[in-house]
């Protein structure tokens, strides 16, 4: 079974940046895209960015400009800088693997930005 496990989440002020990590358990192959999600408390999830295999991104419109997802492919690992925090990027950030017949999912972590 892979797990996904995300770091970097935190409590930072308005304007400050931070950079989430997600790595997997275990090799995973035949990787359509990694992303990221967040959910606010009393949202939905909503997406956040996407990577492909090949390296083509995806963004959601709250995050252009200020966020960049990048990944490592030898190792299974997804990145998300984020800059320029806003009170209202408060949320549990969560990782995402998609194959063609499933999508695994981290566990999530706590990204809290103070005005």
């Amino acid at each position: 079974q892979v797990q996904l496990v995300e770091s970097g989440g935190g409590l930072v002020q308005a304007g400050g940046s931070l950079r989430l990590s997600c790595a997997a358990s275990r090799s995973i192959f035949s990787i359509k895209s990694m992303g990221w999600y967040r959910q606010a408390p009393g949202k939905q999830r909503e997406l956040v960015a996407t990577i492909s295999s090949g390296g083509s991104t995806n963004y959601a419109d709250s995050a252009k400009g200020r966020f960049t997802i990048s990944r490592d492919n030898a190792e299974n690992k997804v990145y998300l800088q984020m800059n320029s925090l806003k009170p209202e990027d408060t949320a549990v950030y969560y990782c995402t693997v998609e194959q063609i017949l499933r999508t695994y999912w981290g566990q999530g972590t706590q990204v809290t930005v103070s005005s």
